[in-house]
């Protein structure tokens, strides 16, 4: 793991930066801040001040303007903060120009939620996934980092070609680890494809969702094993797979990576065979966080990127999970104004979701167990069905299964 690359933000106090633009307004930004924030405490800082500014597009030099950024380096230097976080992903050229001028660490979105991956990754393989996209997000911002290299190879100006440039000699030398983790990740693709080949004739169901909105603990409550859970984004980044029972029917269970806005696309790109359980499902369990106050622009989030990973859409539940968690405020009678999504009750969200989907929906609380035989009896339902029509005749369903085992 190139930990050198991905500076380590852990104890350390930071302040966040967002825009807000004519593609995101005030009211997101702050969100996408409440959420780089979580990011932050996930990886070990401490959020501690937030700037935002209304700019029509982020400035090409410096992000955010220069009074802004002065004002951002007056109040690091009076509270002696040495982190900023940046909301949205930065060039090369803005990086060095603020790092300039603030002298101080300097992280975007996209490098601290690599700092994360590389700290929640396991085994080799999410290792190695974690690290292409590293290289990755290196390789346009070498004219800043290239002294780290050094360590990485070994050798300095020696290993160059002749008229070789340092810039162009460590260009190369990443571009060749980004070909070997790719060789890599393709020798362990095939034991994996193998591996899937080998479970047999049984229907196979992935949850996907948003980061941080209960996969995990659904998980748990379905297949009755034990699985990492924490109130952190990212968690578990390896796909668990489970074989699942339910009555006298069995299927594959898999828990995939949880989804993010402004996913950076090289861990999209890396991780998308981790993603196959994903492709190869019969049937995805969406797992959406009610009690969250823009759960509807989380949906939309991991719809798109199923669409990028896959392509077509898929045969899916909806499942609103946290109903216990859920609160809103009841509108007065004599208030004329219209009804703001705080105001909408839990049963008025069930009518208007289930109407809209055809039944196709159910909410729950995985932690309190409500409504979870409704649940397993819709997934019982679905996965028969989809059972039957696959395998006519395969006998599973005529066998009584007492014990679950892990994939």
């Amino acid at each position: 793991m190139i930990d050198s690359m991905i500076l380590s933000v852990k104890n350390q106090k930071a302040i966040l930066v967002g825009l807000i633009t004519q593609q995101q307004t005030e009211e997101q930004v702050n969100e996408y801040l409440d959420e780089l924030a979580f990011l932050a405490e996930t990886a070990g800082a401490e959020p501690v001040k937030k700037f935002t500014q209304k700019l029509e597009h982020a400035n090409a030099v410096t992000f955010v303007g220069t009074g802004k950024l002065q004002e951002i380096k007056q109040y690091m230097e009076e509270n002696e903060i040495g982190l900023v976080i940046f909301d949205d992903e930065l060039s090369a050229k803005q990086i060095r120009n603020i790092e300039q001028e603030l002298q101080v660490k300097i992280l975007d979105r996209t490098s601290l939620i690599l700092d994360i991956f590389a700290m929640r990754a396991q085994t080799a393989y999410a290792k190695t996934q974690v690290e292409l996209a590293q290289y990755q997000y290196l390789l346009p911002r070498l004219t800043r980092m290239w002294s780290h290299l050094d360590r990485q190879r070994g050798g300095g100006a020696m290993m160059r070609g002749v008229g070789e440039t340092q810039l162009e000699s460590d260009r190369r030398i990443v571009q060749d680890k980004i070909a070997d983790l790719k060789e890599q990740l393709k020798s362990i693709d095939k034991q994996m494809i193998v591996q899937r080949k080998n479970r047999g004739k049984m229907v196979r169901v992935a949850l996907v969702g948003y980061t941080n909105v209960g996969k995990s603990t659904m998980m748990t409550m379905l297949s009755k094993s034990e699985v990492f859970t924490e109130n952190k984004l990212f968690a578990t980044l390896d796909t668990t797979v489970r074989k699942v029972i339910i009555d006298n029917l069995p299927f594959l269970l898999s828990d995939t990576v949880g989804f993010i806005r402004k996913l950076p696309t090289h861990l999209v790109e890396s991780f998308k065979s981790t993603l196959d359980e994903v492709r190869e499902a019969d049937l995805l369990v969406h797992v959406v966080d009610i009690s969250h106050p823009n759960f509807e622009e989380q949906i939309e989030i991991v719809e798109k990127t199923l669409l990028e990973i896959d392509g077509e859409e898929k045969n899916t539940i909806l499942v609103f999970n946290k109903i216990d968690a859920f609160t809103y405020v009841k509108k007065d009678e004599d208030d004329l104004m219209p009804a703001t999504r705080e105001n909408i009750s839990l049963e008025e969200l069930r009518k208007t979701w289930m109407a809209k989907l055809n039944n196709n929906c159910i909410f729950i609380s995985a932690t309190n167990k409500t409504n979870v035989d409704e649940l397993k009896q819709m997934l019982y339902d679905r996965i028969k069905e989809i059972h039957i029509e696959r395998y006519p005749y395969n006998d599973f369903l005529f066998q009584k299964y007492d014990e679950e085992e892990e994939i």
